[in-house]
């Protein structure tokens, strides 16, 4: 009994990783390839033209690629070709079908891997731009808009804890990443609408991850601290926790299965750090030696993560994360031993929005205008130092930037100092800066 019910999960496993799905949701949602046309003959040892960055996935065989992979091309395109013929019949020439299509290049090209990936049409803008929308959400210059705002303008303990799950959740999933090893979906039949990460592995997905865990846990975070009805809280997390996860499949990133276990896994994460987040938190401000400790783990973590694999782009997302949080624990650390950004006490909660006037949302966008200012200024700054000094402290040529991020001792040095002081930056330095400009 048992063990057919272990074969009945792995033939469900095996389906939802099926490339097809994501190929036909994709047509669905109105997005096309352009392929070259398909080959009468497999080019057997041949590398996937989808993957021109670190990793490169063999073509199938000839006998794999009849049952699983030019078939699954065939009928996908079979179905795509008997639904554009009755589209272009029914619209006619120039017709509105032909009018709202677009040819669009893949998002985000990544500098380092040079995958710059294949045109596509655009059949549905509206999905194009809500999938995109959703997508963003799971990555870096949304993480750092979205914390400065929640931290400066709505609640710092919630930010501030917030992070720490986020840096766990995406060490772990990362991590999980190269000890398994599944490739991306492949192209054809998938549609890369994105590239960036297209050299990463893929299981499970991270952006599912983070799209659940950072909703989910603020809701956790806020509710009962905050005065709101628990439905449009838990609304809101699920609608955006869905989103991320749908835009993923989307974009030709991830089969089903990876979006499932990455969600399911975030549910995991959040499991485990519920009951302690306040212990944590709590430590980090309060010990003397909790600076020690915080360098020590994140650190450590990182030295884990990039010894997991070869070189990818998830090793420096996963040292950035890292580096972030050990920032803002430091800079937690500091505010609390100096008595500044003191939480509201206890008696206060729970907390109500105060009225919406002109003037509290000039003062808001003006602190967050000039926060976000001086964290990408930062940035810049630390960029423009760090690699070219651990170029030379190397022996590497400063001028080939690419080659040297993908050497361990230059990318985890560089991810991790860089994004340790914008974290600080963002926790500790800003407010200052906005108590002297009187913003705060």
């Amino acid at each position: 009994m048992a063990s057919v019910a272990v074969n009945k999960f792995v033939e469900v496993c095996r389906y939802l990783q099926d490339p097809v799905h994501v190929a036909r949701f994709q047509h669905f949602c109105g997005v096309k390839g352009t392929f070259p046309e398909k080959r009468t003959q497999p080019d057997s040892g041949q590398s996937d033209p989808d993957c021109p960055g670190i990793r490169k996935r063999l073509r199938r065989s000839s006998d794999e690629a009849v049952g699983n992979g030019d078939a699954a091309v065939t009928r996908v395109n079979g179905k795509q070709e008997e639904e554009e013929e009755e589209e272009d019949a029914a619209a006619g020439p120039g017709g509105p079908a032909a009018a709202e299509t677009a040819r669009a290049k893949p998002l985000r090209r990544n500098s380092l891997t040079g995958d710059v990936g294949q045109e596509f049409l655009i059949h549905n803008k509206f999905l194009f731009y809500l999938f995109t929308f959703g997508t963003e959400l799971g990555n870096e210059m949304f993480f750092i808009v979205f914390f400065p705002f929640l931290f400066w303008n709505i609640d710092a303990l919630a930010s501030r804890r917030l992070i720490v799950v986020w840096a766990w959740n995406l060490f772990v999933g990362q991590s999980t990443k190269d000890m398994i090893r599944w490739s991306r979906p492949a192209s054809p039949p998938v549609v890369k609408v994105e590239v960036f990460y297209n050299s990463e592995y893929s299981m499970p997905s991270t952006h599912a991850m983070t799209g659940t865990a950072i909703p989910f846990c603020l809701f956790m975070l806020t509710y009962g601290r905050w005065q709101y009805p628990f439905l449009l809280g838990f609304c809101v997390a699920l609608s955006w926790s869905v989103l991320v996860c749908v835009s993923r499949v989307y974009m030709g990133m991830h089969s089903v299965l990876e979006v499932i276990t990455g969600f399911l896994y975030s549910l995991l994460v959040l499991a485990f750090f519920q009951p302690i987040l306040d212990k944590i938190d709590n430590y980090y401000m309060t010990d003397r030696y909790a600076p020690l400790v915080i360098v020590a783990s994140h650190v450590s973590l990182g030295l884990l993560a990039f010894s997991l694999d070869s070189w990818s782009t998830s090793r420096g997302d996963t040292a950035q994360a890292l580096g972030t949080g050990a920032g803002a624990a430091l800079a937690s650390h500091v505010n609390y031993q100096l008595g500044l950004l003191q939480d509201p006490p206890p008696s206060s909660l729970p907390l109500t929005l105060p009225p919406i006037t002109a003037g509290l949302v000039s003062r808001a966008l003006l602190r967050f205008a000039v926060g976000v200012a001086v964290l990408l200024a930062t940035r810049m700054a630390m960029k423009a130092v760090t690699i070219p000094f651990l170029c030379r402290l190397f022996g590497l040529p400063p001028d080939d930037v690419r080659q040297a991020r993908q050497q361990m001792k230059v990318e985890l040095p560089y991810r991790y100092i860089v994004y340790s002081v914008v974290g600080f930056s963002c926790v500790c330095f800003a407010p200052v800066l906005f108590w002297i400009l009187n913003l705060d």
